[in-house]
């Protein structure tokens, strides 16, 4: 299992593991009511189990809770968006 949330402070989004282990994240940068991601990493353990999309699933549900857009300037966000119709409507 996993955990995604918010570290706004340091503008990102974090996936953390059962065991509380830090796995990757999503960094982004807020214009107004849009976010706009930069650039997603996972690190090298933790490639091949599904965690960067269940770190960007994480994001765009909080930020669709949120009212806010997205602006996928991060590829991996991007490629998330237009393989995930269920989130059509977040894009800026």
């Amino acid at each position: 299992m996993y955990r995604v949330t918010d570290n706004s402070a340091a503008l990102r989004y974090e996936v953390f593991t059962d065991e509380g282990d830090l796995a990757g994240f999503s960094t982004y940068t807020r214009q107004g009511d849009h976010v706009v991601f930069h650039h997603t990493e996972i690190a090298d353990e933790f490639e091949g189990h599904g965690l960067s999309g269940a770190l960007v699933r994480g994001a765009m549900e909080d930020i669709r809770a949120r009212g806010l857009r997205v602006v996928p300037l991060c590829p991996f966000v991007l490629e998330y968006l237009e393989r995930h119709m269920e989130f059509d409507g977040l894009r800026a």
